[in-house]
């Protein structure tokens, strides 16, 4: 007997049905039970502190209560005393420094992903604004799955930090470094700890490469036979039945032995190189942010799909860069795009959804938009609009399930996605809003402000002084001397606020 959904008979959905429900009991009895341990483990770190209290050398003679403590535990467990002692470490720090995640962990509200990466974003934190940050971080965290929460939280920690994103990227970049951790069977880990926009520009240009190899091989009439020897697939000209993974491994050793991959059927016949291939990664930086350092704290630039990276970055890459910059329009309180354009408007829908949507909007899927495909909600075919309202990001992946796996979508105002399964549940995935561009301060008094002289020059409304805002304003419009010589990011910061505009992002 089959049932209503075009996948399963009833006795199927009945099975799916009852399969979910107790994965959630399931989960709710591991939550309960993970908090748990985590208090017992805390519990027994306070006695360790309470007997060094009451001696002398309380440092000595707290780590070796600890010792004890943990050698106790780990013996009933099966579990080495060492790896004990971290535990107990780590769940003092969740326990009395992140209390609200905690609890939110054992209700069963956030899962042990969200809550690893609460206290990940917190624990550089100072003592004194961890509080706040797990108030907010915990709510956060119930708004959407890890992947795509993890990067507000790394915001958030951010804009309550003390020092500015600036000041610690500088000093942690310092720490930059390769190195090889010894594998079995004549293996190793190589593993180079860069500042994150680099490294996400190396893996997206590895995963570039690694396709346009595949691509060749899949169309090659010898069923992708190739030159290569030694590590790789296909020695002796046999076919390349390297995986993806495999091939990326492969370019990334010759990019790195040689300074460019000795293997490039891309070159054959005449077409573009593997060396061509140019990463693409999507960075938002507020205009403010752009223009006054000192905003970066409120307003911090975003690598799409990993967090917050450092002004100065941000600043150095609108200065440098020959891509143009997409001016993205934003709601002053909701953060939601209200559109986007750019000098180069031949993809401008493409840039408006990508804007909008910055990830793939299958729930639960955060692959940044720029490895997304642009979907029709409602299929061309059937006659659905090229439109805003009729278009998002999906990834390959999600984009196959949506055409063959019996799942529905329907697009609402604003960019929203309703999507029902093949059991008839609905989901609903939002776009990811940028933060509000409104912030009250308090007002400076008349003393604290311009001195007088720049007060009188405005009251009189003489023109400002060369170089401050809205100075130049036709020279960076579309149309207007870009042959000036003057570079592209410094044209389009002039522009930026002009008119009545509630908000100004940009994302590349």
């Amino acid at each position: 007997m089959r049932s209503t959904s075009p996948m399963y008979t009833d006795e199927q959905a009945a099975t799916v049905r009852s399969a979910v429900e107790r994965i959630q009991q399931a989960d709710a009895a591991l939550a309960a039970a993970e908090i748990a341990r985590e208090r017992a483990l805390a519990d027994a770190g306070e006695v360790a502190r309470e007997v060094a209290a009451s001696q002398r050398s309380s440092v000595r003679v707290h780590n070796m209560v600890l010792r004890s403590i943990a050698a106790e535990i780990g013996a009933a467990t099966g579990v080495s005393d060492r790896a004990i002692q971290r535990q107990i470490g780590q769940a003092a720090t969740l326990v009395e420094d992140f209390p609200v995640s905690a609890a939110a962990r054992e209700a069963g509200a956030i899962s042990a992903r969200h809550l690893r990466d609460i206290v990940d974003a917190g624990a550089p934190l100072p003592p004194q604004a961890r509080e706040e940050f797990d108030v907010l971080a915990a709510a956060e965290a119930t708004t959407d799955i890890a992947a795509r929460v993890r990067p507000r939280l790394l915001r958030l920690a951010a804009r309550l930090h003390p020092r500015t994103p600036t000041e610690r990227h500088r000093a942690a970049r310092e720490d930059r470094r390769v190195r090889v951790i010894p594998l079995s069977d004549g293996m190793s880990e190589l593993i180079a700890v860069l500042p994150t926009t680099l490294a996400v520009a190396v893996q997206d240009r590895l995963v570039q490469m690694g396709r346009a190899i595949a691509d060749v091989a899949r169309r090659s009439p010898s069923h992708g036979r190739t030159p290569s020897t030694g590590s790789r697939g296909g020695a002796g000209g046999g076919a390349d039945s390297r995986t993806a993974d495999q091939i990326q491994a492969d370019v990334l050793t010759d990019l790195l032995l040689t300074g460019a991959p000795m293997a490039d059927p891309v070159a054959a016949g005449g077409g573009n190189t593997l060396g061509a291939i140019r990463a693409k990664v999507q960075i938002t930086v507020p205009a403010m942010t752009i223009l006054d350092p000192r905003r970066e704290r409120d307003d911090p630039a975003e690598l799409v799909g990993h967090g917050p990276i450092d002004g100065e970055t941000a600043r150095r890459l609108a200065e440098a860069t020959l891509v143009p910059w997409d001016r993205v329009i934003t709601h002053p309180i909701t953060g939601a795009v209200l559109f986007a354009d750019t000098y180069e408007r031949t993809a401008a829908i493409d840039r408006h959804i990508r804007a909008r949507d910055r990830r793939c909007r299958w729930p639960g899927c955060a692959l940044p938009a720029v490895r997304c495909e642009i979907d029709h909600t409602v299929d061309w075919a059937r006659g659905g609009p090229t439109a805003t309202t009729n278009l998002s990001c999906l990834c390959q992946r999600h984009h196959s399930m949506k055409q063959f796996a019996g799942w529905s979508v329907r697009q609402v105002d604003g960019g929203v996605l309703k999507w029902t399964s093949p059991l008839g549940a609905v989901y609903v995935d939002e776009p990811a809003a940028y933060p509000p561009a409104v912030r009250f301060i308090e007002s400076e008094t008349e003393e604290q402000g311009e001195p007088d002289e720049n007060r009188r020059r405005g009251e009189s409304g003489e023109n400002p002084a060369p170089g401050g805002p809205g100075e130049n304003h036709d020279r960076g419009g579309p149309g207007g001397n870009h042959d000036r010589g003057e570079p592209r990011a410094h044209r389009d910061q002039n522009n930026l606020g002009r008119g009545s505009v509630p908000s100004t992002d940009a994302p590349f």
